[in-house]
């Protein structure tokens, strides 16, 4: 398979790189003296050297008769080199970066290239805003191959998103260079279920030779898992057991441990490796979703691969889970994941293995970190005006709105929402609410808190009501434009007054995230491109985001990343109960509920 994400095609290049190989010419670059990290044989190999030539490999060894008079010559005497670190599975958009900010957060850290699913822009923008990303990627040293969305809206016929792709428009974008297969794959009902346009968008990624990722969040390992993976899937970031993990590699999927901001999967999954006899080839570790503030603070792959370690993995299998085991699942370990000869100079520089702090990094042969931070800066990129004007909700928000009526006299049971912290799932809780005044209202002592999903996109006027459990807020109003995977406007909360505020003040801003309490705004971070990232720098939205880190914590909350836990509420393509701004979903069952229980 070709691919677009090198400086130079190997078949351009070939015959220059045997020959510096050969000692016939000399190599643009030699690392000397280098403690290798061989991801192909899973050993350190002491005192190598590398020569660098067209931003490719030419010679993994002793590399003395490559070095001419202008070769530049890199002493790695003491130092560890690593293979560029790929990250499987990412939503940019979750960082709230524009990005190219994502780039100078991650290259530094020793990301080179990441498989990306921007379904987020696209639930917004529609293929015109995955192409906005792609252009603004391009800027960048960073390796940002796309995963095209596959399912816009996530769970059709259950919510309003702001476009639709359809089979036709996935068989137009595999014709692109910069598309390398289908992103995860979240409508595997309509797989099971045998839909004839689902199979198609993954049939049309088939026919063109490129990879489906996807997503299998139930827990199921018999006939329903096989049947996902027999119709092409070849990875899922979705385990949340290690025997989960275990079926998927026995199955011959790739299956990518999860470490984000909010899911903290990792450290239960990884059993799956550390309490088994297993060839870990199939497996991957992914970010899948990190907010700014995480990036900046914690790091990136080179944080995932430190926590590996920490919970028993060796440190060689974890760098090949971030390295050739992701291009190996994505068909590109010709071009990336290894230091070998033919592929893309991509290293990483590390002083001690164990703490894996990245000291630089090089991308296509040229050194663009050090020290933490990027080495060039890169263009502006200037987003269009429709990008930026996004909220489109059909209905004026007033306290008022926020009423829950109910014909019942004095208590009502009702279907709840109970969250998971630092997990993706939730589960349904049938609750007992006091009627006043005719209506229902948030139980804090119960932590039961009112939930509305407005839609903000085409001026429906549509909003789904329902109720949340487990965010143990004592009062206030949290809101929220990124509520995957549509993006409606989400708003939880213990008081209309402040529900309303918390509303009005995202759709005034053009989207983002707040807390609000008392009639006072505590936390802001705005986000005026598609009501999802903000294209400030990355230290900029750090100080905003534990701004409101720190205002959630003032209103009660004190779990990992309350915001992108409230903004799964939403995500009819997990399980179990959700809301959506068409009303809540049994996302076991697939089909909408009432809100209270006869």
């Amino acid at each position: 398979m070709i691919t677009k994400f090198c400086k130079k095609q190997l078949w351009q290049c070939s015959a220059d790189l045997s020959a510096v190989a050969m000692g016939r010419i000399p190599a643009e670059t030699v690392i000397t003296g280098a403690k290798l990290v061989n991801v192909c044989t899973h050993e350190i190999i002491e005192n190598t050297d590398v020569a660098i030539h067209s931003g490719r490999i030419a010679l993994v060894g002793d590399a003395g008769h490559c070095i001419g008079k202008d070769t530049k010559v890199i002493d790695a005497k003491g130092r560890y080199i690593v293979p560029g670190l790929l990250d499987g599975h990412i939503h940019v958009e979750s960082s709230m970066l524009s990005v190219g900010e994502y780039a100078r957060a991650v290259v530094p850290h020793g990301t080179v290239g990441i498989y990306w699913d921007p379904h987020e822009i696209c639930n917004v923008l529609g293929l015109d805003g995955v192409h906005l990303m792609m252009e603004d990627a391009k800027r960048t040293p960073l390796k940002a191959m796309v995963t095209t969305p596959s399912c816009v809206p996530a769970v059709p016929g259950f919510e309003d998103s702001g476009s639709l792709v359809s089979s036709e428009d996935i068989a137009e974008e595999m014709k692109r260079d910069d598309v390398v297969g289908l992103g995860e794959m979240m409508n595997f009902p309509g797989v099971l279920g045998g839909v004839e346009e689902t199979h198609k968008i993954t049939g049309n990624t088939l026919a063109a030779d490129k990879v489906v990722t996807g997503h299998f969040s139930i827990p199921e390992t018999g006939r329903g898992l096989n049947a996902y993976i027999a119709s092409g899937a070849r990875c899922c970031h979705e385990s949340t057991r290690a025997e989960d993990v275990i079926a998927k590699m026995r199955l011959g999927m790739y299956a990518m441990m999860r470490m984000g901001s909010a899911w903290h999967d990792l450290p239960v999954i990884c059993k799956a490796i550390t309490e088994h006899s297993v060839d870990t080839r199939f497996a991957v570790i992914v970010s899948d979703d990190n907010h700014s503030s995480t990036l900046l603070n914690e790091g990136h792959l080179d944080y995932l691969v430190r926590l590996a370690v920490a919970n028993g993995i060796d440190p060689i299998s974890a760098i090949q889970m971030v390295t050739i085991n992701c291009a190996t699942c994505f068909r590109m370990d010709h071009e990336l994941g290894s230091i070998t000869p033919g592929k893309c100079a991509d290293i990483v520089f590390v002083s001690d293995l164990a703490k894996f702090d990245v000291d630089e990094v090089i991308i296509d042969g040229e050194l663009v970190a050090a020290g933490g931070k990027m080495l060039n800066e890169f263009e502006e990129f200037t987003y269009p005006s429709y990008a930026m004007n996004t909220m489109h909700v059909g209905e004026k928000i007033t306290a008022e709105t926020f009423r829950v009526p109910t014909d019942k006299k004095q208590e009502a049971e009702i279907r709840a929402i109970e969250i998971i912290p630092a997990r993706v799932s939730d589960y349904e809780k049938h609750v007992k609410l006091k009627v006043k005044d005719g209506c229902l209202e948030s139980d804090v002592s119960q932590d039961v808190l009112k939930t509305f999903v407005f839609e903000r996109h085409h001026e429906t006027g549509k909003h789904g009501v329902g109720f949340v459990k487990g965010f143990d807020i004592k009062c206030g109003a949290m809101a929220s434009t990124v509520a995957h995977d549509a993006h409606n406007l989400l708003v939880v909360g213990t008081n209309d007054a402040d529900m309303a505020l918390a509303a009005n003040t995202l759709i005034e801003c053009g989207g983002g995230m707040c807390a609000v309490r008392d009639g006072k705004v505590l936390g802001l971070v705005e986000l005026p491109l598609a009501g999802l990232m903000n294209p400030l720098p990355v230290e900029v939205m750090n100080e905003k985001v534990l701004g409101l880190n720190s205002a959630w914590r003032e209103i009660g909350c004190d779990i990992p990343s309350p915001f992108m836990t409230m903004a799964l509420i939403p995500l009819a393509c997990l399980p179990e109960l959700r809301l959506t701004n068409r009303g809540l979903v049994d996302c076991t069952k697939f089909t909408f509920v009432p809100l209270e229980i006869e």
